[in-house]
């Protein structure tokens, strides 16, 4: 649960080449206001809460940006997490501007906020409130873990297809691999769904390592909501389940 919420929305062979996101055109599914919650479980035990919501639109070094958060709180008497992922997803371009990192992991509180620089392909990095570090290099249209899986949502995807993208914002974790594994009617707390099944995977520890095999049940639809996780871990099985989606009443969000 713990490497899982650090990571949770981070993606990582393509064989066909899929756009940037200067070239998406048309709707992207969601808007301001787009709120889905989750039961989060180890094996058949129900040990808390997820969330992920766009909360708003703010200006970033002068460009509107979506501000989107993923949220995983909960735990037993011995362990307890309380993990906050914001992400701010440049609306012309949609790439990462800034992405922070608020984990309270077993009591121990660690702070991170990055910030990201498109236009220069470059990233610095402050932690617990101190001092900002020194640009380090990053890619071109850059995505942090919550902007990935928002990005995803965009994305055409056939069913035995496997997508590479080298955009996560720190370079050596690229190629971010995304298997399209299937297609499945899945039930959740929230109701029955048509889903595509996707395996990502990260250079790194965690859910997302090879080794973790996570897969991802998206809906089939043109709102492509995630409706569960789970991923094979070294202590257990951690799975995530939709719990209650609401729309935002306004008009769906355009690409400028």
């Amino acid at each position: 649960m713990i490497r899982s919420a650090t990571l949770l929305l981070a993606f990582a062979t393509v064989v066909v080449p899929m756009p940037t996101g200067a070239q998406l055109a048309g709707n992207v599914p969601f808007a301001v206001g787009e709120r889905l919650e989750y039961e989060v479980r180890f094996g058949p035990i129900r040990v808390g809460s997820g969330s992920m919501e766009v909360m708003g639109i703010e200006t970033v070094r002068g460009r509107d940006a979506w501000l989107t958060e993923f949220r995983v709180r909960g735990g037993n008497f011995l362990y307890r997490v309380n993990d906050v992922l914001r992400s701010w997803i440049d609306r012309r371009t949609f790439s990462s501007l800034r992405f922070q990192q608020d984990l309270d992991q077993g009591g121990r509180d660690r702070e991170r906020t990055f910030e990201i620089y498109p236009e220069r392909q470059s990233f610095t990095e402050m932690q617990n409130g101190g001092e900002t570090g020194e640009e380090q290099p990053s890619v071109a249209n850059p995505l942090d873990d919550g902007s990935f899986l928002y990005f995803i949502r965009t994305v055409p995807l056939e069913v035995g297809e496997t997508y590479s993208y080298n955009r996560y914002f720190r370079p050596d974790r690229n190629p971010v691999t995304v298997r399209v594994l299937r297609k499945e009617r899945v039930r959740v707390p929230a109701g029955h769904f048509d889903a595509i099944v996707i395996q990502p995977i990260i250079k790194s520890r965690g859910i997302f390592s090879e080794g973790g095999q996570a897969e991802i049940w998206l809906s089939d639809d043109d709102r492509r909501i995630m409706l569960q996780l789970k991923s094979k871990l070294s202590f257990g099985s951690l799975n995530l389940y939709l719990r209650s989606y609401r729309e935002t009443s306004d008009p769906p969000a355009q690409l400028p």
